[in-house]
């Protein structure tokens, strides 16, 4: 897969840096050990963060500044890692869904990076663009239904949009079939270390509770 990002990204964040994470994986309903893994984090972020303190975690302040920039209000379409803390610091669960999406839930929340997980056998084409969407943009988040993703930082293939930091698409979700995993992280606070390490971190999880094969990333900006 090849990942561009345009020009109307870089005008509104010319130090962002993305990492592309991809494996062969077997998905499964539920996995304890991972769970046990998401509610220590949660207990730590419950003793050390509030819901006005994490809006400066670097990745989550970085891409809530982007917003403003696309002409966005972040405090209405949240990116999903602000969304995800959230829900926890209100001592609320997240929600379970399957092993590979509740393995990027813990690896955003536990970096601050909004992160795209996609069913790499979905997409149509081999080049993902990374730009602003457009208003009238037909888009149908995950659980959401129509999503309004003007002004939104959007992944398109060659149909349309497939993932903004706010929620992902339909068509390109993840299911309990998915055996080609892709993962987008957008470090739009430029912090390439901190990508790489919540890249590793993914390949870590996928390899412990999916089976990964033949996993690596790659960085793009």
């Amino acid at each position: 897969m090849h990942i561009i990002v345009s020009q109307e990204i870089e005008n509104v964040c010319p130090g962002f840096v993305g990492a592309a994470v991809e494996a062969q994986v077997k998905n499964t309903p539920y996995c304890e050990p991972l769970w046990q893994e998401i509610h220590s984090m949660g207990e730590k972020y419950r003793a050390t963060l509030t819901t006005e303190s994490l809006k400066h975690l670097s990745g989550i302040e970085a891409t809530r500044r982007v917003y403003r920039a696309c002409g966005k209000d972040p405090s209405r379409y949240r990116p999903a890692s602000e969304a995800l803390i959230r829900r926890i610091l209100q001592g609320k669960s997240l929600y379970q869904i399957d092993t590979l999406v509740d393995l990027i839930n813990l690896a955003s929340i536990a970096y601050g990076y909004s992160i795209g997980g996609f069913d790499a056998d979905k997409f149509v084409g081999d080049t993902l663009t990374l730009g602003i969407g457009r208003e009238g943009e037909p888009y149908e988040g995950i659980g959401r239904g129509m999503l309004n993703i003007a002004g939104l930082p959007v992944y398109r293939d060659d149909v349309g949009g497939v993932g903004t930091p706010t929620s992902d698409n339909e068509r390109t979700k993840i299911d309990i079939h998915t055996t080609h995993l892709l993962v987008l992280i957008n470090g739009y606070d430029g912090c390439e270390e901190q990508v790489r390490a919540n890249a590793e971190f993914i390949l870590s999880l996928a390899d412990k509770y999916c089976e990964a094969e033949e996993g690596h990333y790659f960085i793009y900006r």
